[in-house]
């Protein structure tokens, strides 16, 4: 086996990947249309409202970042595993990171790509372009990362794909937390934003709409965003870490007894 990675190994089971997500007419509805979906609420009120636009935003990527990317490589994982699928592959050539990486690029370019094409799309609901475009995509790979760690750890004690919807909930609600950290007493507020979706959220606000806190005026400027986006991005990298860490001890290749 050889010891460097193979890119066009990597790619090609990138593609067969990618073909299998398309032909799940669920997944993809999940993935593509329902992240726009709350851009159309923007229609109904002022358009040009930032924290409307805000908040449709931040939905978008975080609904992109929980379903191609976590829910979908989540149970993909837990039926290839129980098909054996996982056990044939990596008989062959293959290694595992590569296996991995395979899996998840799809459905991290499907979250990219809904998040550049909800620009757009917020662009013609009266909403402002991306104050720091840069730091906007890379907000959303830095959390699409977080959730492919996500999945693998998870997959771990997940039974079967049926289990995967409770077995999920809990960083499903790690993430939708975070994005209500004003609705939590004030004592619990500094602990909440300590979470992976407080942290992408944060990431959103800033990047794009130049919005600090729970504000909804802009007050930071293209180099205030950088700065803005240091604490943040220190939580999602903790979190990952975390999330790698905890999926590298419990990785199962074969179906759980």
């Amino acid at each position: 086996m050889n010891a460097a990675i193979s890119l066009p190994r990597v790619i090609g089971l990138a593609r067969w990947n990618a073909v299998l997500l398309t032909r799940n007419t669920l997944t993809m509805l999940y993935g593509v249309v329902m992240p726009l979906a709350p851009l159309a609420f923007l229609f109904t009120g002022d358009r040009g409202d930032r924290g409307a636009g805000a908040a449709a935003i931040v939905f978008t990527v975080s609904v992109a970042v929980l379903f191609p990317v976590y829910y979908n490589l989540l149970s993909q994982f837990v039926t290839r595993r129980d098909e054996l699928v996982l056990k044939r592959l990596r008989t062959g050539e293959i290694r595992d990171v590569e296996l991995l990486a395979a899996m998840a690029l799809p459905g991290v370019v499907v979250a990219v790509a809904v998040a550049v094409v909800a620009v757009p799309f917020a662009l013609a609901l009266g909403q402002s372009a991306p104050l720091n475009p840069v730091l906007y995509l890379v907000s959303v790979v830095a959390t699409s990362a977080l959730f492919v760690a996500f999945a693998f750890w998870t997959a771990a004690w997940t039974r079967n794909a049926e289990a995967a919807q409770m077995t999920s909930l809990p960083v499903i609600m790690l993430a939708v937390a975070g994005q209500m950290v004003a609705v939590f007493p004030e004592s619990a507020q500094r602990w909440v934003e300590l979470t992976p979706g407080a942290a992408m959220t944060g990431l959103v606000r800033s990047s794009w709409f130049g919005l600090e806190g729970s504000g909804t005026e802009r007050t930071l400027d293209l180099a205030d965003t950088w700065a803005a986006a240091g604490r943040p991005m220190l939580v999602l990298l903790a979190w990952t870490g975390l999330a790698v860490w905890l999926a590298a001890r419990s990785m199962q290749w074969e179906p759980r007894t």
